[in-house]
């Protein structure tokens, strides 16, 4: 199999489903944001980090595709007339939202109370975790605005929510276990 088509040369691309879109569609762009969220819990993975959370990444990665693959999915094709599933598109489920929730309550209970807010750095593993929690959240205001338009599956937007709430404790636990100083935010007095 090639891996280049020439289908897009003209500045066009395929939904799930065959619909021909501009590349800048907006349902590219959301699912272009997952795909570079994607890369960026990979390089995180690479890291110097424990083993759980390598696991919890690998499964995170997993549902990110399946949420890149609704996204890409032209809604008119993924059902039929009667409301029957014409692709067979995966889904987000309720049980993917709890466990980014579960997670994060487990690492915050060895983690100082937070009093301030934090200045994204420390460390470069840490710093990487602040980068893929800033690319989720372009991620979840693509996914709100597609939803304006095209309404999508409210677990995606809920989903791309709590991870990036997810992304940013597992940076907290992360400089706490590579002893990476936290610096706090305080604001200067006028």
């Amino acid at each position: 199999m090639k891996i280049y088509t020439k289908t897009g040369d003209k500045g066009t691309t395929a939904l799930f489903g065959g619909t021909r879109v501009p590349k800048h569609n907006i349902r590219i762009e959301s699912y272009g944001t997952v795909d570079e969220l994607n890369s960026y819990l990979g390089l995180i993975r690479t890291q110097n980090i424990d083993a759980r959370s390598k696991e919890i990444l690998v499964h995170i990665q997993d549902r990110l595709f399946t949420l890149g693959a609704i996204l890409a999915t032209d809604p008119a094709k993924a059902t039929l007339k009667s409301g029957k599933e014409r692709l067979n598109i995966p889904k987000i489920e309720e049980e993917d939202i709890e466990l980014l929730e579960k997670e994060m309550d487990s690492m915050n209970e060895a983690l100082p109370e937070m009093t301030h807010f934090i200045l994204p750095g420390g460390n470069s593993t840490v710093s990487y975790c602040h980068i893929a929690r800033t690319v989720c959240r372009r991620a979840e205001r693509r996914a709100t605005l597609l939803n304006e338009t095209e309404p999508i599956d409210e677990k995606v937007i809920k989903y791309l929510n709590r991870l990036s709430d997810y992304l940013f404790v597992l940076a907290r636990k992360l400089s706490k276990d590579l002893n990476a100083e936290e610096t706090q935010w305080i604001p200067k007095k006028l």
